[in-house]
């Protein structure tokens, strides 16, 4: 077993927080939330950063503690479907950013497996709850009304970590090659 370093454990925490803080930029307008996916940001950021077992935790418990902190999301079925939902998110992003060294196609297998997760999770608990979760419910929850997270992620968190590398906060293979959008940094 690996054990995490004080920084990596140190970041996680800091992940968790801003989890917690960014919904609080969109809750005044409650749809923006949904839309934007405040709480996906630092758990991308966290499965990239700080590897794939770590970004499962981050995203395992933000919305948990979310939800018990300040009753957003409500726990059943939201906190706990999004729980499951971020910790693929942030397991996937990790584990295929170390595989490919490529930020584009561990940002999309994330996203791609983290909804196919919510799905299949909030299909049991609507389930248990004795309601149905349709295909309806799941293509506008997981792509048609995330349309807009889903860019802004994508245009953000490459742009993000570039300004990490370049300011020398992480570590960048192959020191003196230009920096490529789509290459691991």
């Amino acid at each position: 077993m690996v054990r995490a370093s004080t920084r990596q454990v140190v970041l996680a925490g800091l992940f968790v927080a801003l989890g917690l803080i960014m919904p609080f930029l969109t809750a005044q307008v409650p749809a923006l939330g949904a839309r934007f996916l405040p709480m996906h940001l630092p758990v991308l950021l966290a499965g990239l950063v700080i590897g794939g077992p770590l970004g499962l935790l981050v995203g395992l418990v933000t919305p948990l503690l979310r939800s018990v902190l300040f009753g957003m999301p409500p726990m059943f079925p939201t906190a706990v479907a999004m729980a499951f939902e971020l910790a693929a998110y942030g397991l996937f992003i990790g584990l295929v950013y170390k595989k490919t060294g490529w930020v584009y196609p561990a940002l999309i297998s994330a996203m791609l497996g983290g909804r196919l997760v919510w799905g299949l999770v909030s299909l049991v608990l609507y389930g248990l709850s004795g309601s149905s979760f349709t295909w309806q419910m799941f293509a506008a929850g997981a792509f048609l009304n995330a349309l807009p997270g889903i860019v802004f992620q994508l245009l953000a968190i490459p742009l993000i970590m570039f300004g990490l590398q370049r300011a020398g906060i992480l570590h960048v293979p192959g020191k003196g090659r230009r920096w490529d959008m789509g290459r691991r940094i």
